[in-house]
């Protein structure tokens, strides 16, 4: 009979190459800018089999039914497939036996699909490292429980062990932003990265559809927008905050464990849409006056989407924002992610005038052609 550590050892050998091109992403449950990377990515690779520790095809983009999707053995819990942060104690595991029989390996990650177990070469397209081990006050936030946040507190120690050796195991890195890219060299002992920024995905060449249950708070094209995951980083609740009182209108597109609270506290001029469709999102920036983004990023992909559209944005100076807002262009910078300064952006908004063509024309250099030509030249040198 063999033993407990042979059992262990050919659970975490790498597996036999048996696919030429794969693709690997942390999880598949939710709508948001990594996700659509990864869509992306398959277009870019259309043969390509995508490998996640978690998949709910309810909860993210439709487009992944048409991929063919390998999940590790935690997706047989619909609890996880519905609360993935509550998996966190058991994805270094779930990560590490996760299995990718390519010879070449396109991983997505912001935090665990570097840890796959990859049968040859892998090449790490890096949103961030690890935000939970890395940037853990700001990714708790104000908002998380205190049960998340001692359970956290007490992994990270074990957390920060298993993300610096799959950094040390994974093949080369390419950041998705200069902020990343500083922080990969941070966090990870001096790795290098070459900065690849990622595209934007709703263009406005294709069709739109309104939002009924929303028609008559959107009809005017008055109203400013938030399209953000609901989550503490993300600042949304400094934006309702800040329209309580105004005579103006703000529209928030997005869900996440705040969206109870959230709602909560808004006054009657926000309102909320959750789990659009893609023709429904580009009604929303169609229709705005401007998109406000207040966010910790790691790359700026929103204003390049509302830019698409000639819309300007008001960005909180910081992280990915620097690499996608020029203020003589396409958006106007505030200093700090609070009340006073969200309000002092929109009368600087409103003194401006905007060149909508410029913006658009600023966006297309940011366009998923050539993110697809940089992928496919990366893994045919691989």
């Amino acid at each position: 009979m063999p033993s407990p550590f042979i059992f262990f050892q050919n659970l975490l050998a790498p597996p036999a190459a048996t696919e030429e091109i794969a693709i690997a992403h942390d999880y598949l449950t939710q709508r948001g800018g990594a996700e659509r990377v990864v869509l992306a990515m398959h277009r870019a690779f259309p043969e390509a089999t995508i490998y996640t520790t978690l998949y709910d095809p309810e909860k993210t983009y439709p487009e992944f039914k048409n991929a063919k999707i390998v999940v590790s053995p935690l997706n047989r819990i619909k609890f996880f497939r519905k609360n993935h942060r509550a998996a966190l104690p058991l994805l270094p595991l779930a990560s590490s036996l996760l299995k990718v029989p390519a010879r070449k390996t396109l991983v997505s990650s912001t935090g665990w699909a570097h840890g796959f177990n990859f049968a040859e070469k892998s090449f790490i397209y890096c949103h961030s490292p690890a935000r939970w081990v890395y940037l853990t006050d700001q990714y708790l936030g104000d908002h998380t429980g205190k049960v998340m946040s001692f359970v956290l507190r007490f992994l990270r120690p074990a957390l920060l062990l298993w993300d610096q050796r799959a950094a040390r195991h994974a093949g080369p890195y390419a950041a998705n932003s200069t902020t990343i890219q500083q922080r990969i060299e941070a966090v990870y002992g001096g790795k290098e990265s070459e900065v690849i920024f990622p595209p934007f995905s709703i263009p406005s060449e294709k069709g739109i559809e309104p939002l009924p249950e929303l028609e008559e708070f959107m009809k005017d094209g008055d109203y400013f927008l938030v399209v953000s995951r609901l989550l503490p980083y993300k600042n949304v609740d400094v934006a309702v905050q800040a329209f309580a009182g105004l005579n103006q209108k703000l529209l928030v597109v997005g869900d996440g464990p705040m969206a109870e609270e959230l709602h909560e506290m808004a006054p009657e001029n926000v309102q909320f849409a959750s789990n659009i469709s893609d023709a429904q999102l580009r009604y929303a920036y169609q229709n705005c006056r401007a998109l406000l983004a207040v966010s910790y990023e790691d790359f700026g992909l929103t204003p390049l989407e509302a830019g698409s559209f000639g819309k300007p944005t008001i960005a909180l100076q910081a992280g990915g924002y620097l690499d996608t807002i020029r203020e003589d262009i396409n958006g106007i910078f505030i200093q700090s992610p609070d009340v006073d300064h969200v309000r002092a952006g929109l009368v600087q908004f409103d003194s401006r005038e905007w060149d909508c063509v410029a913006i658009h024309d600023y966006s297309d250099r940011f366009s998923e052609h050539w993110f697809k030509k940089k992928l496919q030249e990366k893994m045919g040198d691989l």
